[in-house]
């Protein structure tokens, strides 16, 4: 997937609340809309770079720029949180993710009772599937956790999929690791168990769990590999 417009490079100053970053540009510090709520403690440190999208003026708009990337390590991180469903969309678009190549996309954003569903596929029978996808961040010591602060809403959705399984249909949740250091995942029991017991139940009841990885840099982001799953809740 392409990324549009320039960035620009940026020092991580401050972050004042969850959607708000200060940056410094050449020496003069500038507010930065942050896409991504999590909590990024491991990723947002001060003096860390970022990469920095200038956004022309709009009226419906706070400040004039978007926090899109952090270096760390080495690799570029997206704290984007909606590109993972963008790349998916084009993907399955184009048929191009190796876990979905039997399915073609229907609909994104299908509503069901009080919530939507990322996304709607239908098998090569006509089978309708409903995807859910998660964007991930953290990774420890290779392996990729989410999520990183409580979600109700992620919670909720789990348990519309199960549902959803319960009912005769197919549903699977795809986890999109936004970077390529991670070689398997697990929830994060210590932070969510709430979500994490969750995930767990669904995947024994039928919902399919799939966490890939991805190839990031300033002008594009690619499919790198599906990781192995842990959901067992730690001893």
């Amino acid at each position: 997937m392409k990324l549009k417009d320039p960035l620009i490079s940026a020092i991580f100053v401050d972050r004042p609340n969850r959607f708000l970053t200060i940056i410094n540009i050449n020496g003069k510090e500038y507010e930065s809309h942050l896409p991504d709520p999590g909590r990024l403690k491991e990723l947002l440190l001060v003096g860390c770079k970022l990469w920095v999208r200038y956004v022309k003026n709009n009226s419906n708009r706070k400040t004039n720029y978007t926090t899109v990337f952090v270096e760390h390590k080495g690799q570029l991180i997206s704290l984007i949180s909606t590109l993972p469903n963008e790349f998916v969309k084009e993907s399955l678009m184009t048929n191009s993710l190796p876990i979905y190549k039997k399915y073609k996309l229907i609909r994104p954003e299908v509503g069901i009772q009080n919530h939507r569903i990322d996304f709607l596929l239908e098998n090569q029978s006509g089978d309708p599937f409903y995807l859910e996808v998660k964007s991930v961040t953290y990774v420890q010591n290779g392996v990729a956790k989410f999520p990183d602060a409580v979600t109700k809403r992620g919670f909720l959705h789990l348990k519309l999929l199960q549902e959803l399984v319960s009912k005769g249909y197919k549903a699977g949740a795809l986890f999109v690791c936004q970077r390529q250091d991670a070689s398997s995942f697990q929830p994060m029991w210590e932070r969510d168990p709430h979500f994490s017991s969750a995930l767990l139940e669904a995947y024994y009841k039928g919902v399919k769990i799939n966490c890939i990885t991805l190839n990031i840099s300033k002008s594009q982001i690619t499919f790198n590999t599906e990781i192995s799953l842990n959901l067992e809740k730690p001893d």
